[in-house]
């Protein structure tokens, strides 16, 4: 149970973090383009990058460690799941993975892309039809 708190708290943090980060962003820049999204995947990437060397992530005794699940799972989970999705490749990349890697980028994207697509489109119709 107090591992579910350490996740929980983190992620409250997190997503918190993502919120004014956005809002910083949509003050400062203008068009189209969504900055704000762009900057919490760079940030939440290159922070899981920093915290997979301070805290061993994969090291078998360490999968739970309360700091890790507070920072990693519960504080990135909710500030951005784009920086999971990095380091996973990244440790498909490291294994010399290079097939799967690539399939894990296309796969995200591409069928990340087309799930947004869908829900959208199906969402659209049954919500404008009422």
């Amino acid at each position: 149970m107090l591992k579910l708190l350490y996740v929980m708290l983190g992620g409250a943090v997190g997503a918190g973090l993502r919120y004014g980060v956005y809002m910083l962003c949509d003050r400062y820049t203008t068009g189209p383009f969504p900055y704000g999204t762009l900057t919490v995947n760079v940030v939440g990437c290159g922070l899981i990058g920093v915290l997979a060397v301070v805290l061993h992530i994969g090291v078998p005794d360490r999968e739970h460690d309360p700091l890790r699940l507070l920072l990693v799972v519960g504080l990135l989970g909710g500030f951005t799941t784009f920086s999971a999705f990095g380091y996973d490749t990244l440790k498909l990349l490291n294994d010399q993975r290079v097939g799967l890697a690539m399939v894990n980028v296309v796969a995200n994207n591409v069928v990340g892309l087309v799930a947004v697509w869908v829900a959208y489109r199906v969402t659209q119709r049954f919500v404008v039809a009422s």
